[in-house]
């Protein structure tokens, strides 16, 4: 059983799935980075400085405190989302571009019989 295991681990799937979700970590923060970082102060700028994260309604008082809908946050995570979602889909398309491989080059169709015989009848003329 150990020894399945191991063959299991080590396979290539499970090294490139691996390596695939340690990368796609890596990229989220930089994602993340660039969509709060960079992103969102200067659309904060556009929108008059509005910021969403002290928006909520109050509902009442409950044992740990107040309740509270906090939809000021929901609209961030959406922001947020569309945000990663079209730079992704960005990405995405740089590298599809990237990928495509050019088309080989389409051989010349062979000359007729007709093309080859007049071909040759106007090497002969030439020749005389």
């Amino acid at each position: 059983m150990l020894k399945e295991f191991r063959e299991f681990a080590v396979k290539g799937n499970m090294i490139d799935l691996a390596i695939g979700v340690i990368l796609g970590t890596a990229f989220g923060a930089i994602v993340n980075s660039l969509v709060k970082d960079v992103l969102m102060p200067p659309i904060g700028l556009l929108a008059g400085r509005v910021d969403f994260t002290n928006k909520f309604i109050e509902l009442g008082q409950g044992d740990a405190g107040p309740v509270r809908l906090s939809y000021g946050l929901f609209i961030n995570a959406l922001v947020n989302f569309l945000i990663v979602a079209f730079v992704l889909f960005f990405v995405v398309r740089a590298i599809n571009k990237i990928k495509r491989e050019p088309e080989p080059p389409v051989a010349p169709a062979e000359p007729s019989e007709e093309v080859k015989l007049l071909t040759e009848i106007r090497d002969a003329l030439k020749a005389k």
